[in-house]
């Protein structure tokens, strides 16, 4: 019998931020899950939050997690005391089909110090990437994938109601409402629905493992997640914060990314003018490596990604990015959205940490700029 990781809101007594808000398309709105009282689990505005706050919002958020090494980057991020961490992704290094093994690397991952002291204070969410989904740059290929959905939705703590246990993938949304604002924030599942990538073919011409595809039948999430996103665009939010485990706004370099599915990116640029969805911004992780970029769009405002990553990983070489504002960051690093409310227009400070506890990047931006 598989054994049932207990580590959220049970054997550490902290629960899960849970979703507020039935996601649209296949999800009940008469099931929709709210997020319980426990350490931490009320932000500005949230359940449990205990007195009045300032009306700021932090976010903070990492990827890229070896689950046998020493995690400090997660003592700083615990010490800043964020309102919510997200986990982008590559949560453990897994890289199996034997599903035993996962569990015993899940359950090497629970018995961290620094990872039981972020839970102990903060609520989290999280999706995956390739090798907590069991294998390096995987996409709907991969056979086991059922049974490491079942895990990861077991061990990060989610609800037997919940429509990840009954759909295709683990993409949701969350909305919290803050004294100042309703911020959504949607994690996007990269890998289920995945078609394969087009390999390096002309290496005088592109860069390490994969080139764009010109095959615009292939799908980055899948015609199902696609349509459930439209309508979580359609809903009413101050702030939008899109995860995503792979980068969306960078320059192709080579690496998994939407640039290698070059119309699945121009499709998130035209659903999100489509919608009219104003304030949206993109976190991600993967690369090993921390960066912010600034993806212009035609007749639209300009797309930002906040890069982190990684938690303990760390990368021999950064990539060329033209759309990178200010510098990388090479250090194991964890990123934030802070919010600050106004009346009608909303500061955003976009940033990333490093290891040393020193502000690596810090990029303030008003909501009044991502607008229509």
């Amino acid at each position: 019998m598989q054994k049932v990781p207990t580590i959220l809101g049970l054997a550490l007594g902290v629960v899960p931020l849970l979703p507020t808000l039935a996601c649209s398309g296949t999800d009940d709105a008469s099931s929709s899950d709210t997020p319980r009282g426990g350490a931490g689990a009320g932000g500005s505005g949230g359940a449990g939050g205990g007195g009045p706050r300032s009306l700021k919002t932090r976010i903070a958020f990492g990827s890229c997690m070896h689950q046998d090494k020493r995690k400090p980057v997660l003592e700083l991020a615990t010490a800043s005391a964020p309102d919510l961490f997200v986990f982008l992704g590559d949560n453990i290094y897994g890289d199996s089909e034997d599903i035993a093994l996962l569990q015993a690397k899940y359950d090497k991952l629970a018995a961290s110090p620094e990872f039981q002291g972020l839970l102990a204070a903060v609520p989290v969410i999280a999706t995956w990437d390739d090798h907590d989904y069991g294998a390096n740059d995987a996409g709907k290929e991969f056979p086991q994938k059922a049974a490491t959905k079942a895990l990861f939705l077991d061990f990060w703590g989610e609800s037997a109601g919940s429509p990840r246990r009954t759909r295709e993938g683990i993409y949701t949304s969350y909305l919290r409402e803050e004294p100042g604002g309703t911020v959504q924030i949607i994690l996007l599942d990269t890998r289920w629905f995945r078609d394969p990538l087009d390999a390096n073919s002309d290496p005088t011409r592109y860069k390490h493992d994969y080139q764009p595809t010109a095959d615009t039948s292939r799908t980055l999430l899948g015609d199902a997640q696609w349509a459930w996103l439209e309508g979580e665009l359609e809903k009413p939010a101050d702030v939008r914060i899109i995860g995503t485990s792979t980068q969306f706004g960078h320059e192709y370099n080579g690496y998994e990314s939407w640039t290698n599915m070059p119309h699945e990116r121009q499709r998130m640029v035209d659903l999100i003018k489509k919608t009219r969805a104003e304030a949206t911004l993109f976190i991600s992780g993967d690369v090993h490596w921390g960066e912010l970029s600034r993806l212009e769009t035609d007749g639209g405002y300009p797309l930002y990604d906040l890069t982190s990553s990684g938690i303990t990983e760390t990368w021999p070489e950064i990539e060329a990015n033209a759309n990178r504002v200010g510098s990388p960051v090479a250090e194991n690093n964890y990123g934030f959205v802070e919010i600050t409310w106004g009346e009608t227009d909303h500061a955003l400070s976009l940033g990333l940490i490093d290891v040393a506890g020193a502000t690596r990047v810090e990029h303030e931006v008003s909501t009044s700029a991502l607008r229509f």
